[in-house]
């Protein structure tokens, strides 16, 4: 059973940076798709970043490019999320995500694991 389980979630100001981490167990995940994705108040949850399990190639959405990046480090089964110059809009519910599959897709029910979440604020 995987599991994922994100920290490093919590309040900063703007302009700010934070970095979430992701830990997996249950299964080596070197050759799958990881992913943050975020779920703001009253909003559907979006894919903010991904990375593949080929190559490591990263894409983000518009919304983060530039300010944040993911990283892999597939020896310890950990996913990070670099976010720098955090606006306030980015305050969500961050979540990671593993796709049983190497490439990077971007509707959630094609996400298999998924882990609890991590609060972001960011206040003005």
């Amino acid at each position: 059973q995987v599991q994922l389980v994100e920290s490093g979630g919590g309040l900063v100001q703007v302009g700010g940076s934070l970095r979430l981490s992701c830990a997996a167990s249950g299964r080596t995940f070197s050759s799958f798709a990881l992913g943050w994705f975020r779920q703001a108040p009253g909003k559907e949850r979006e894919v903010i970043a991904g990375i593949s399990g080929i190559g490591g190639s990263t894409n983000y959405a518009d919304s983060v490019k530039g300010r944040f990046t993911i990283s892999r480090d597939n020896a310890k089964n950990t996913l990070f999320l670099q976010m720098n110059s955090l606006k306030p809009e980015d305050t969500a519910v961050y979540y990671c995500a593993l796709r049983l599959a190497p490439i990077v897709v971007v509707g959630t029910p094609n996400w298999h694991h998924w882990g609890q979440g991590t609060r972001v604020t960011v206040s003005s």
